[in-house]
């Protein structure tokens, strides 16, 4: 018994710590990876990494160690609950998020579900004020750093070995790739689309197909037009779960079972 416990003690441990620099591979705290971005002058900020407020020179995401602790405390509540469904999310930069949940999965010897890596890999549509009035004044179609090829995120995945066919590449916009998404069912919607446009179409064609006890995580609660976009989806649904702040950005909630599904 004492031998079996300590197995398990260590396996946990060994697992803790594969997440743990997996974690800060992909922050690039785990290097100091200086920033790219015009606000922070190319120094290396800690405090600015974990809230992800900059944008990193090498890493493979922005989004910081806070909301990656996020992604993965969400990840690991249903697995450890067994909440069917895949993992997605709508807007990936280069990867890193994704790489993360791949990892996660990895870690438990889960070999069910897929990581869906969804984006244009073209960066951020133009806006189409005539349709979407929030983001009549979007300008993040013009920042080419948010521009990642598929082929660029394809080998970031590869560098951790963590290609395989439980990744499953969208490519395109989402209006286009999202509704007809070979997905029947969903643990995790991560949505990091910034724009009113991307948010809602995200939230439109894939809320429904999120399992009771899964989640929603908003990236980008803290842009107007996002925040616009996830409060009237809510309203519109009837949603009642409540919204949990992450780091002053970025929000989550729980499919609650009274969910309004089909």
């Amino acid at each position: 018994m004492n031998d079996s416990h300590d197995f398990l003690t260590a396996a946990m441990k060994m697992r803790n710590r594969y997440l743990n620099v997996l974690e800060a591979s992909l922050t690039g705290t785990l290097y100091g990876d200086a920033p790219i971005d015009p606000w922070t002058g190319g120094k290396y900020d800690p405090n600015k990494r974990a809230l992800g407020r900059d944008w990193p020179g090498l890493a493979q995401t922005m989004i910081g160690s806070a909301r990656m602790r996020n992604l993965r405390y969400l990840c690991e509540t249903v697995i450890l609950n067994d909440v069917p469904g895949d993992f997605i999310e709508t807007g990936v930069w280069r990867g890193g998020a994704c790489i993360f949940m791949r990892g996660i999965l990895a870690s438990y010897s889960d070999t069910q579900r897929r990581v869906f890596v969804a984006d244009s890999f073209a960066g951020l549509p133009p806006p189409s004020p005539d349709i979407y009035a929030a983001d009549a004044v979007d300008v993040h179609h013009t920042h080419t750093q948010l521009a990642i090829s598929r082929k660029d995120v394809e080998e970031n995945f590869r560098r951790y070995d963590l290609l395989d066919g439980q990744v499953v590449f969208l490519e395109g916009w989402f209006k286009d790739t999202l509704p007809n998404a070979p997905i029947q069912k969903l643990a995790i919607l991560r949505l990091d689309g910034d724009m009113y446009e991307s948010t809602i179409q995200a939230l439109d064609a894939l809320y429904r197909k999120l399992s009771q006890g899964g989640f929603v995580v908003v990236d980008d609660y803290f842009l107007a037009p996002c925040a616009q976009a996830v409060n009237e989806f809510r309203t519109r649904e009837g949603i009642t779960s409540p919204l949990i702040p992450i780091d002053g950005y970025a929000v989550w909630w729980r499919v609650s079972e009274t969910a309004n599904h089909d």
